[in-house]
């Protein structure tokens, strides 16, 4: 069922993903009950510099950084083919003051995918941050890699339909993958080599 669109919920896999859901079912309460007038932005992969690699869910563009930069084993859970839309920062603010600047009856009390409408499979992304790193340092040697069996409440694929947000927000994606992984694999980079 790609892409995913607002109002196709499915069953949530992950305590994370029911978390989300209900944040969604609170806003819509409090905007029947009290009039208050919400927009939720459900973002899709968000990274960029800065980006914790220590968490549990976001963390894979950092972490493969920090890996083949050193020379370390990159872990990729499952077969690599699993797929997702992967949002740069940048387009999360640009997101956030749409909606907070939104007057649009038509945009109060809705959700929106905040994504570029694009999917990347996880091999796809290794092979491009591989690329670009090799860039940054010329003879580094690409990394074993290891597929690891598939975690446990991850979604097989996952892509969003921006269209209402393009629509009754005015947004559109400043950065794709790459757009955004030159930036962010820069920073990483660089704060490894002062830290080393």
């Amino acid at each position: 069922n790609l892409p995913k669109i607002e109002n196709r919920i499915g069953v949530p896999l992950s305590p994370y993903a029911a978390t989300k859901l209900i944040d969604e079912i609170y806003a819509g309460v409090y905007a029947r009950t009290y009039g208050l007038e919400t927009i939720g932005l459900r973002y899709f992969n968000v990274f960029g510099p800065r980006q914790d690699p220590n968490g549990p869910y976001a963390a894979v563009i950092p972490r493969w950084i920090t890996a083949i930069a050193k020379s370390h084993k990159v872990e990729i859970y499952g077969d690599g083919l699993t797929s997702r839309d992967f949002c740069y920062v940048a387009n999360v603010v640009q997101a956030n003051v749409l909606a907070a600047l939104a007057n649009s009856k038509t945009a109060i009390n809705r959700v929106f995918n905040i994504g570029t409408g694009q999917k990347t499979t996880l091999n796809q992304l290794y092979q491009t941050i591989l690329e670009i790193t090799q860039r940054l340092k010329p003879g580094l040697t690409p990394p074993p890699v290891e597929y690891k069996d598939f975690r446990p409440g991850d979604v097989r694929h996952s892509q969003g339909d921006i269209t209402a947000a393009e629509t009754l927000l005015g947004y559109r994606p400043t950065h794709y993958l790459e757009d955004g992984l030159e930036p962010t694999v820069s920073w990483f980079f660089k704060r490894l080599i002062s830290n080393s």
